[in-house]
């Protein structure tokens, strides 16, 4: 489990990385949805499982 967890700090962290480095970034200060995140949660905790 702690394994996992490890795993997907480090890919998270990447992901940020990657995003900060892009050239294309924007950032939106509209507040984000609740069902999509929840539905990225689920996805996350299915896959950590």
């Amino acid at each position: 489990m702690l394994e996992k967890l490890m795993q997907a700090a480090i890919i998270t962290f990447l992901l940020h990385l990657l995003a900060g480095i892009s050239p294309h970034t924007t950032i939106d200060t509209a507040a984000p949805a609740a069902q999509p995140s929840t539905a990225i949660a689920r996805a996350i905790f299915d896959y950590l499982q």
